[in-house]
């Protein structure tokens, strides 16, 4: 466990947003050339070998859970996400193979202070306040993960963090790669633009019947089983809240609860205490401390510790003097803590001291402590009477789970032996019949249930009753009839065939018909006369930017970017514009003078902006490379029998 000091809101939710993601926000994922390749490993629950360091199995399957619950996706992405997770999890041991292999470690103090000043400064100190052992390890367990795991993940990525920042250290940019960034930022266009659209041409199309039921013969594979499959079923549910009302707890359950579970109910020894901090300083790039620095922050803590003693206010010295910034506001108050917690020298004194007592100056790696003693609390076990409704609501749980699951069995077995109409009364409900349903509809009493959906289209007719777990509690149900998938006759989709025959005509002649006009408008250099010849919409913009947004043709970010490319009277060719085509003719373009304040101002910007790309195509080529050279050393393995439990049913 981290042993880490106070330091100076948003939801729970946010660890999983920075912890649960496969890899750090700097990393690239990229499809590893070797993947699945004849260099194998066969040890059973290891997916992969990674420079000596296994990816097993369970880990790949419980991130591929998390992210499937986090991100609220169907069961059938389970085997494509497996993969991916995979591949994810080896580059993150290449990562790590290099780092080590580098030399490049992480101090136990950096990973203190990415807890205090990092991305989770907001989750575990709000308003600069330690949130406490107890829901520190509270908050992780509810998010599915361990202390350990959590901390061994941030590790993992502050080492990365290095890695790549040495990767990305050799990046420069030359000044005239920022006058060509603010020149491409600043150029303005004007220009004319004529536009033809695909629903203009669509409406002059019209197939005979002839050409139509030609067209649907020619494509028939293309609509071949597009009625999808159908099923009805008979079926009745047993309610969540039907067995919450009938599962009841009483206080031999609770008292028989408590004594097997003792272990979780007791609490560590523990102080309230307060603190002044009166930093010293880091070593510097040599290695060095300031000693004078030292000596100075030693004398003050001295003298303040002289006030203390003769009287003056703890709290008031701390709100005006200390350093650490998330307990000064509060007079030095910490709050509890328990061993662990703290550096050992802190501990030490504020376990060691009689309440009231405050320390002499006691130095830690942060600096110069002050610590007073205000409430001490021995190890002990809470009594039942304050963990009552916690265990009431666990025992609760699960006798409502036993309980559903108990006559889910027993529904089944009754509907199994004399049909779902004698076993429904026996339990309060009733049968209910569908009408003919698709995977993705919804039933009466169910809603939309994808896992209930799934169970009804793998059943057969033969199956008999089954039973299948929805959100609301357990279905009973029974395939009645099937209409498997069938090929529709012309005059069923004859509207479809219909449309999709304009579109593709429509497509076609757009294509062609913006072809011609380009070239008519390069050949007579006159886009306006090309545009009326061809019945386009002719238009002229306003002098715009890159960011620029214009009618018809939309982001000048998108196809109509080629505006920039152009000297003043050149003409574009064709511009896809999905359900329009354009070409456009450039009236008057502007561009920006690099000496002036407006570049000046600008100028730091651009920089950083370009050099952040550049470290990033150098990260990409970086992970890369070290790929294919571990590659080449035969350090990554694949157990192609454990990929395949995981992907099997990818498709």
């Amino acid at each position: 466990m981290i042993r880490f000091l106070q330091s100076g809101n948003k939801a729970a939710k946010y660890i999983l947003a920075g912890f649960l993601l496969i890899l750090t926000g700097s990393m690239v994922t990229y499809l590893i050339p070797g993947f699945m390749s004849d260099t194998t490993v066969t040890q059973s629950g290891v997916v992969a070998s990674v420079g000596g360091q296994d990816v097993k199995a369970q880990d790949v399957t419980k991130l591929v859970q998390v992210q499937m619950q986090a991100q609220h996706y169907p069961p059938q992405l389970a085997p494509f996400l497996s993969q991916r997770v995979v591949q994810e999890l080896i580059q993150r041991a290449e990562v790590r193979y290099e780092a080590n292999r580098m030399g490049l470690r992480v101090s136990d103090e950096e990973l203190r202070d990415e807890l205090r000043n990092g991305q989770y400064k907001q989750i575990f100190f709000p308003g600069g306040n330690w949130i406490g052992q107890d829901k520190y390890e509270k908050l992780l367990e509810e998010n599915n993960t361990s202390v350990g795991d959590f901390e061994r993940s941030l590790r993992e990525e502050l080492l990365a963090r290095k890695l790549f920042n040495t990767v990305a250290a050799s990046v420069s940019v030359a000044p005239i790669e920022v006058e060509q960034a603010y020149k491409d930022k600043n150029t303005k266009v004007k220009f004319t633009y004529a536009i033809l659209s695909l629903d203009d041409i669509k409406k002059q199309i019209n197939p005979t019947e002839a050409e139509l039921k030609a067209y649907y013969e020619a494509n028939k594979a293309r609509y071949q089983n597009s009625i999808p499959e159908k099923r009805q079923i008979r079926y009745f549910v047993l309610n969540d809240k039907d067995a919450e009302s009938k599962a009841t707890v009483d206080a031999g359950d609770i008292q028989r609860y408590y004594a097997a579970n003792q272990e979780q109910y007791r609490t560590p020894e523990r102080v309230r205490v307060r603190h002044i901090l009166i930093k010293t300083p880091t070593p510097g790039p040599d290695g060095k401390v300031d000693q004078k620095a030292v000596d100075q922050a030693r004398a003050k803590a001295e003298d303040l510790l002289k006030q203390i003693k003769s009287g003056a206010n703890f709290a008031e010295l701390a709100k005006k003097n200390s350093d650490d910034p998330g307990s000064k506001d509060a007079g030095g108050e910490l709050g509890w803590i328990v061993k662990g917690q703290t550096v050992p020298e802190f501990e030490k004194t504020a376990f060691g001291q009689n309440v009231g007592q405050t320390s002499n100056v006691v130095q830690t790696s942060y600096g110069f402590h002050i610590i007073q003693t205000e409430e001490k609390q021995a190890a002990g076990l809470k009594p039942v009477s304050e963990v009552r409704a916690s265990i009431e609501n666990v025992l609760k749980q699960q006798k409502v789970g036993a309980l559903l699951s108990k006559q889910a069995d027993e529904a089944q077995g009754i509907a199994q032996k004399e049909g779902l109409d004698k076993a429904a009364p026996k339990f309060g409900q009733q049968v209910i019949q569908s009408n003919m349903i698709g995977r993705n509809d919804a039933l009466p009493g169910i809603g939309a249930a994808p896992d209930v959906m799934n169970e009804v289209f793998t059943a057969t007719e033969k199956s008999g009753p089954q039973i299948a777990r929805s959100p609301q509690g357990y279905v009973v149900f029974q395939v009645a009839k099937i209409e498997p998938p069938k090929t529709p006759t012309f005059e069923e989709i004859r509207d479809r065939v219909a449309n999709e025959f304009k579109s593709e005509r429509a497509n076609e002649q757009l294509r062609k018909k913006t072809q011609a006009m380009a070239d008519r408008a390069h050949a007579e250099h006159d886009l306006t006369k090309a545009a009326k010849e061809a019945g386009a919409t002719i238009k002229t913009s306003e002098l715009v930017t890159r960011t620029s947004q214009v009618p018809d043709l939309g982001s000048m970010a998108g196809p109509a970017s080629v505006a920039f490319t152009l000297t003043q009277g050149e003409i574009s060719g064709p511009l896809n514009l999905g359900q329009k085509q354009a070409v456009l003719s450039v009236v008057e373009r502007q561009e920006p003078q690099i000496n002036g304040d407006e570049f000046a101002k600008q100028r730091d910007q651009l920089h950083e902006q370009i050099a952040d790309q550049k470290r990033q195509q150098a990260l990409e080529l970086f992970l890369g490379n070290l790929n294919a050279r571990m590659e080449k050393q035969g350090k990554i393995k694949i157990n192609k029998a454990e990929m395949e439990n995981l992907t099997k049913a990818s498709t």
